[in-house]
């Protein structure tokens, strides 16, 4: 992902399991079997020989577990420290002076199918040569995805893309036209929703395509894959990590159109602009009217109700995030955690209710019944908060806290936070 905070669950539009509950026993990195993952990724990647983006897809990798302090690289390990997030994040990080890609072996090893992984392994090593290629944005803030309004258009745009990708010549032009309708659409109901919408496809978008098309056996394959992902997304909870499908599927369609779209792709590029560019083609002139073609009432309808099911959730959530007593844990430090079912409090942060795990100078955190991630990073854990020693519990949670920190009184009266010792 190319963060140390990573998604365990949604990085893929087909996953809808809860990855981070693994038993620690059955976590140990098996040599055997990184080693076969190992020599899957280098074929692929030597199938590949710089194909997709003029260099090579190949690098150091690293599986490993935090809890038994167990990995297995492809290269001979570096002599340096066993860097802090490593274990935590399936992202690129420094070590022993080359850039390595991190997995997490429990994640990795508890992905469907052998395409899924397959993907992924590819998906994380595009991370690792993004920025040789000019391709690094920053994150885009894109919590208007899960607005009623842009969860709509959002939709529709993706039934769209995957029409196109399952018809030729007009009729595909007919529906990327329809696809960019409804993107302008949505775009212009938010300030600044085109850019942080075309940040997220190029950082996440291109990463997610290099997966599947580097690893499909055929094209055929490829377009099958993309449009199994755009369906699976409608399922999501949350459509906060859009980007991964909808790049996808403009990638895969630029395929067709503009065979050198990769070499002419910057970090500043929208790739649905590039695709309606060399198609030679216009946005449907009334998405209302489009938007029949692709069940648009039945969308809005399910949406509605859904809206109303948030609102209660978010009521309930924020009592026991924000309005009751609450444990503050400092930002920092990788972290796993399940983004099915995440919900954002506006001008507070996201709660994800599935398990979250993360570890930082100020000591360690597992929760199985939800985290507050608040817009500055530091974490929420609901009351009540039991304190014995350097171990902290609550209702779904355990934090041990590090030599070095202690824990104090919070700005409120009844919460805590953890601070480091004066």
């Amino acid at each position: 992902m190319g963060r140390n905070i990573i998604i365990c669950a949604s990085w893929f539009g087909l996953i809808s399991l809860t990855l981070c509950l693994i038993n620690p026993a059955a976590a140990q990195v098996d040599q055997q079997r990184a080693e076969a993952y190992f020599k899957e990724a280098a074929a692929i990647c030597e199938r590949d020989s710089g194909r997709l983006w003029g260099v090579s897809l190949c690098g150091p990798m690293v599986f490993a577990d935090a809890r038994t302090r167990t990995l297995a690289t492809n290269q001979p390990r570096p002599a340096d420290n066993w860097p802090q997030v490593l274990g935590f994040t399936n992202a690129p990080l420094e070590w022993g002076g080359s850039r390595w890609v991190a997995y997490m072996w429990d994640f990795t090893t508890a992905l469907p199918t052998p395409r899924a992984r397959r993907e992924f392994m590819l998906h994380e090593l595009f991370h690792r040569i993004q920025p040789d290629l000019g391709l690094i944005t920053l994150s885009g803030q894109n919590a208007h995805l899960d607005t009623v309004e842009a969860r709509i258009w959002l939709q529709l745009e993706w039934r769209a893309l995957a029409r196109a990708l399952d018809q030729s010549g007009e009729d595909r032009k007919r529906a990327v036209s329809d696809a960019f309708a409804f993107r302008s659409a949505r775009r212009s109901q938010f300030a600044n929703a085109a850019e942080n919408e075309r940040v997220e496809e190029i950082r996440e978008g291109l990463a997610q395509y290099t997966g599947i098309v580097a690893t499909a056996d055929s094209r055929a394959e490829a377009v099958a894959s993309t449009i199994g992902h755009l369906a699976a997304a409608e399922g999501h909870e949350t459509f906060l990590q859009q980007a991964y499908v909808t790049g996808t599927a403009y990638g895969v369609l630029l395929d067709d159109a503009s065979e050198d779209w990769r070499r002419s792709v910057h970090s500043n590029s929208d790739l649905g602009q590039m695709l309606m560019a060399a198609l030679g083609i216009r946005p449907t002139a009334d998405a209302v009217e489009a938007s029949a073609r692709y069940g648009g009432v039945e969308i809005r309808s399910a949406e509605q109700a859904r809206e109303k099911q948030r609102k209660a959730r978010m009521l309930e959530l924020r009592n026991r995030f924000v309005d009751g007593p609450v444990l503050l844990v400092p930002s920092g430090g990788g972290a796993t955690f399940n983004a099915v079912g995440a919900t954002p409090i506006p001008g507070v942060g996201t709660v994800f209710v599935l398990p979250y795990r993360t570890k930082g100078e100020w000591g360690t955190l597992e929760a199985t019944n939800g985290v507050l991630i608040s817009d500055d990073g530091k974490r929420r854990l609901p009351g009540p908060i039991r304190i014995e020693g350097a171990n902290i519990s609550g209702d779904g949670w355990t934090v041990t806290v590090a030599s070095g920190w202690t824990v104090r009184s919070g700005p409120r009266s009844g919460d805590y936070q953890i601070i480091r010792d004066p």
